[in-house]
């Protein structure tokens, strides 16, 4: 397995169908983040919050909506390479995520790792 220039390894697990989205699209995903240790810092999927003990029952889980191009440099990338009913494994190095700054619970300097499927994507 080798990174793309950036230095994002990117892991299909399932391939999907349809046009790959590009910056500005919206689409939803079903997501888990974790550090390198396995901690999950977020999540979309509520059985997977609980078992991480990350639940809040004032979030609303399910598939998040976002915009490519308004994420961190590595999740924009990854998910320009995915469509529809994707699903992959996404490393990021520190340097396409929060870098030295850390963000929220993610220290300064961390590499994350997502599981990422594509709910719904722009089928041009």
């Amino acid at each position: 397995m080798r990174p793309t220039a950036s230095g994002l390894y990117f892991i299909e697990k399932t391939k999907g169908k349809g046009a790959h989205p590009k910056e500005g699209d919206k689409i939803k995903v079903h997501y888990t983040g974790r550090l390198l240790d396995g901690t999950v810092f977020d999540t979309s999927v509520e059985a997977e919050a609980k078992k991480a003990g990350v639940y809040d029952e004032r979030r609303p889980y399910g598939p998040a909506d976002f915009t490519v191009g308004q994420l961190v440099p590595g999740m924009n990338e990854a998910l320009t390479m995915m469509s529809q009913g994707a699903k992959a494994t996404i490393i990021l190095p520190s340097a396409l995520a929060y870098g030295e700054r850390g963000g929220g619970p993610i220290p300064p300097y961390s590499p994350m790792v997502f599981e990422v499927e594509v709910v719904s994507a722009p089928s041009k």
